[in-house]
């Protein structure tokens, strides 16, 4: 096995390539994740529940709730188009409560036998948790 050091133009190019997908998966995960929410607030409950099974297990409320937990955690995730400095800590914050979300939802899904919305959220999983990871080594 061989390692060899990449130059300076190299390493900024790899740079920003990451940096490139990490933008790309963040912009991903707020569009989907404003969408679901602004459902959730928006839709009549028995619209919901003829899409998903939970929402006939739990209170209206949190249901609504979920919804404006998801549009507040997407705009986190956006929150370093804002700032740079400020922003970081609460995208880390952010990708960290969406992360916890959707492996929720999966053991939910899973367990309630629904495979299309868990496959859903492993594919939300997968963008997640890269974002969270590279991010949170940049806040450091």
């Amino acid at each position: 096995m061989t390692s060899q050091t990449l130059s300076p133009a190299r390493s900024r190019l790899n740079a920003s390539y990451r940096n490139l997908t990490l933008w790309t998966l963040q912009g991903w995960l707020a569009m989907f994740f404003i969408g679901a929410g602004y459902a959730k607030l928006s839709e009549p409950m028995a619209n919901l529940v003829d899409l998903m099974r939970w929402p006939a297990l739990v209170a209206p409320n949190m249901v609504r709730g979920l919804g404006l937990a998801e549009i507040l955690l997407a705009l986190l995730v956006l929150a370093p188009l804002v700032s740079w400095r400020q922003g970081r800590p609460l995208l880390v914050m952010a990708a960290s409560g969406l992360l916890a979300l959707e492996v929720v939802m999966l053991g939910l899904h899973a367990v309630g036998g629904d495979v299309g919305p868990a496959v859903t959220n492993l594919v939300l999983i997968a963008m997640t948790a890269p974002v969270l990871w590279m991010r949170a080594r940049e806040v450091r």
